[in-house]
């Protein structure tokens, strides 16, 4: 494992595992899959007066996707759609070309050093694919 991409932090982030575990009253639930490295991540959304109220998932995957689904599901909670959508593009953006993140969305800053690496891109952004593929099923 390179130290400089899977740092302290991101580490700690995927082992806190914050939003781990399936809702049972999910208005929304996406499961994708990345089938060149075999990630798979499930996120279920709840909401209420047109926000996000919680996020669960369950990742069978890389330490980076795991992390990454962590990241939406306790930064991601009591925003509205738009907001995570913006926390989606931010992301998008950094993977890309590096863009600095938003103030905002720090906590995406984790993520930093994974733009280096091409081919790590994906495993970051598969929860985020999936993010916004259940923001469309439940708004």
């Amino acid at each position: 494992m390179s130290a400089e991409l899977y740092h302290t932090e991101l580490v700690a982030r995927a082992r806190q595992a914050f939003g781990e575990g399936r809702l049972p009253a999910a208005a929304a639930s996406i499961t994708l899959d990345n089938p060149l490295c075999g990630d798979r991540v499930t996120l279920d959304l709840e909401t209420g007066d047109g926000t996000v109220t919680a996020i669960g998932h369950e990742v069978k995957g890389c330490l980076l996707c795991a992390a990454s689904a962590a990241t939406i599901a306790e930064f991601g909670r009591d925003r509205s759609p738009a907001e995570l959508r913006e926390m989606d593009a931010a992301a998008r953006a950094l993977m890309k070309d590096g863009t600095p993140v938003p103030e905002k969305f720090a906590a995406l800053r984790v993520f930093s050093p994974v733009h280096a690496s091409k081919s790590r891109r994906d495993c970051v952004l598969l929860p985020f694919e999936a993010l916004g593929k259940a923001l469309d099923a439940a708004f």
